[in-house]
């Protein structure tokens, strides 16, 4: 159907038969349209400055040439931007290119299929022409276009349109000079600038939400206030809290690894009904903190803070501190309760009640959670969906503008899209992250339903393989709706090959995360190679969810034992290349070993400059015990290479971000990467001026 765009520049606008109007096809086809999520249902989801890669499938009758256009709308259905879709597959008619959002906000797309005329034209008049065959009614036919077009293109074109149109017209002179004029770089110009168009086929429109950056490119740090400054008496054998005033001191350090936001487990009072002890026993000493998702007890549930961190005026102290430091803080939403929760005795109907009286307790069979009461949302769902809307605003009015949600595909995914719905229609900033650890179609409709980021496989996905057919999905085939946020441990996994990778596992990790995704994080203690797990758990002994956990962090860095300087450098150069804040851009190249993983990622016109251009190429051994030899084989297309780019034979310069060394690399590269010296190349493509 023909949307409310601007009408066909120019030649005949596409019209259907009388009594056409039910007929699902244009006068040009247009099928197969990308991205379009749910027939269109739910918004592709975008973030400003980010590619989108959009296509359609475009064909028509005959043997005359075809062009086919995406044109971005804003929410007022004004044009944005317009690019014009490239043929990708031979003999599939299939066009792609890419649209870039420059702001927050809604917007649509439409595909556009026209009639290339001078594209018809051209093609035609080189065949026939160098067989022969027409040569004066060809050239004719080209003055005739030129003159045409001339009409209502005023300034620097018509005039090369008029003079194209003389010269093709004028008998005395070569055929060869005559058809060259129809090909000039004046001609060829003026037609890139604007294409002359015929039966032009509007797409239906399709919408895009474009969400402020921190929902697609951010670093993520967690760690939990209760143990930065916490202190033990020896003598009392007693724990002392740390606080948002402690906490607050900790803030520094995450800026200064370049971290973008801060993720706090739940802050509020912990029940004592059941309370876990240390590595999850199920009994706790008076001094054990409890796990903080066990939440709820006399002094206040989801609404309030535990008195052992502060009051809301240290919280709100703690938040402008982080915002100073360009930190933005993020809130653990876990809806469950402890027993000593106020909503048990207040609301007993949003729980499940069994049939010998007793409230079920959460359970992930083999794992129990006796501290924790499951929400029921079958039972009262206006109710219990109102009461969590108000904590989500309230913790709005204190400067939270981020929230983690635990386990959210343990809640009716329609609660979630009403949920978010209501908070971005008054708040757009505000974003959720999904901690969905389960299927991937209840994943994938968390992220339809109006999550910004997830949780992921990522965490154990650990081969070649693995790996490959990952970062595929992600980036190729659930990016419109789904933004992965490649978290490298929390504080419920540690996985095998963090327990038994050593300093080069922590490392490996981290460049696959960092560099693979615009979004990744980490759980405190990961920059301290923390792999020792409780025995049968896949999650460090010791568990910072049920006890406190101070740590020694400057220590550990001026001893060198801290990750930390190397975080801070992946963190950096996510900052200083912007093909690592896309998303779908990710190429994957050949290498000859099957531990040696390959990856780039480009973006054209950087900053606003047509000519600027940024590519990053990442190796990394997966092995963590053994160094890797292999041959990289570059898909030299992914990397736009210009012939300025390269030497003379073809080679080109790349920069090592990690090591400082820099190699001469060509189409197949000989690499060899010892972890324990270094497992990954982080390679900038060196661009000649």
């Amino acid at each position: 159907m023909t949307t409310s765009i601007e009408p066909p520049r120019k030649g005949r606008t596409a019209r259907k038969p009388i009594d056409g109007k039910d007929l699902r096809f244009g006068r040009i086809p247009i099928t197969n349209i990308a991205p379009v999520v749910d027939g269109g249902a739910f918004p592709s989801k975008a973030i400003p400055g980010s590619d989108i890669t959009v296509g359609a499938t475009v064909f028509r009758e005959g043997h005359d040439q075809l062009g086919v256009s995406a044109v971005l709308l804003s929410g007022a259905g004004v044009e944005v931007q317009r690019v014009r879709l490239k043929p990708v597959g031979l003999g599939l008619d299939r066009y792609e290119g890419q649209l870039r959002p420059p702001s927050v906000g809604n917007y649509t797309f439409v595909i556009e299929g026209w009639g290339d005329l001078y594209g018809t034209w051209h093609h035609n008049a080189e065949v026939k022409i160098a067989a022969g065959v027409d040569v004066e009614l060809m050239l004719a036919e080209g003055a005739a276009l030129f003159t045409n077009a001339a009409k209502s293109r005023p300034g620097q074109d018509a005039e090369a349109f008029i003079a194209a149109a003389s010269i093709l017209a004028d008998t005395e002179l070569p055929v060869g000079e005559r058809l060259a004029a129809g090909e000039s770089a004046d001609i060829l110009a003026a037609i890139d600038r604007e294409p002359l168009r015929d039966l032009v086929t509007v797409s239906q429109p399709y919408r895009i939400l474009v969400e402020r950056e921190l929902a697609g490119r951010a670093a993520w740090y967690e760690f939990f206030p209760r143990s930065e400054g916490a202190t033990y008496d020896p003598a009392a054998a007693q724990w002392t809290s740390g606080t948002f005033v402690t906490a607050a001191e900790r803030l520094p350090a995450v800026a200064d690894m370049a971290f973008d936001v801060v993720y706090l487990p739940p802050i509020h009072p912990i029940g004592r009904t059941h309370r876990k002890g240390p590595n999850n026993t199920l009994i706790a000493g008076p001094g054990d903190p409890g796990s903080p998702w066990a939440i709820g007890a006399a002094e206040g549930g989801h609404d309030a803070i535990h008195p052992d961190l502060g009051t809301f005026d240290d919280f709100d102290a703690f938040v402008a501190r982080a915002n100073e430091l360009n930190l933005e803080i993020a809130l653990d939403l876990a809806l469950q309760a402890s027993p000593d929760h106020p909503w048990v005795t207040s609301h007993p109907e949003w729980f499940t009640t069994r049939v010998d009286g007793s409230i079920a307790y959460a359970e992930n069979p083999p794992k129990k959670y006796q501290d924790i009461y499951p929400i029921n949302f079958d039972n009262d769902p206006d109710g219990l969906s109102n009461e969590v809307l108000r904590i989500v605003l309230l913790w709005i009015s204190h400067g939270v503008k981020i929230f983690r949600v635990d386990n959210p595909h343990t809640k009716p995914v329609v609660f979630w899209e009403w949920l978010i719905r209501e908070v971005n229609r008054k708040h757009p900033e505000v974003v959720f992250l999904a901690e969905a650890f389960t299927r991937p179609p209840m994943m994938h409709a968390l992220g339809r339903a109006g999550f910004q980021q997830s949780y992921t496989y990522f965490t154990w996905r650990n081969t070649k393989t693995e790996l490959e057919e990952y970062f595929t999905e992600v980036s190729k085939v659930s990016a419109p709706y789904f933004r992965p946020n490649f978290f490298v441990n929390t504080p419920d996994i540690l996985t095998e090959f963090l327990q038994y990778g050593g300093p080069a596992g922590f490392k490996i990790r981290a460049v696959l995360a960092a560099m693979a995704s615009p979004l990744w994080g980490v759980y405190s203690g990961y920059e301290l190679y923390e792999h020792v797990a409780r025995p049968g758990a896949e999650e460090s002994i010791d568990n910072e969810k049920f006890e406190y956990r101070p740590r020694d962090f400057k220590r550990a860095e001026a001893e060198g034992r801290s990750l930390a300087p190397y975080l801070t450098r992946l963190n950096h150069i996510r900052r200083d290349h912007p093909a690592l804040g896309d998303l779908e851009n990710l190429t994957l190249h050949h290498s000859s070993d099957s531990e040696t993983l390959v990856f780039s990622k480009h973006k054209d016109n950087v900053g606003g400059d047509s000519s600027a251009k940024d590519t990053i190429i990442v190796v990394v051994n997966l092995d963590p015990h053994g160094a890797r030899e292999s041959t990289v084989s570059l898909n030299l297309d992914a990397l736009a290479l210009d012939p300025e780019d390269c030497n003379e034979d073809g080679t080109f310069w790349v920069d090592d971000l990690i090591t400082g060394q820099s190699w001469v690399w060509g189409t197949h590269n000989y690499v060899r990467l010892d972890p324990h010296v270094e497992p990954a190349h982080i390679l900038y493509l060196r661009r000649k001026p």
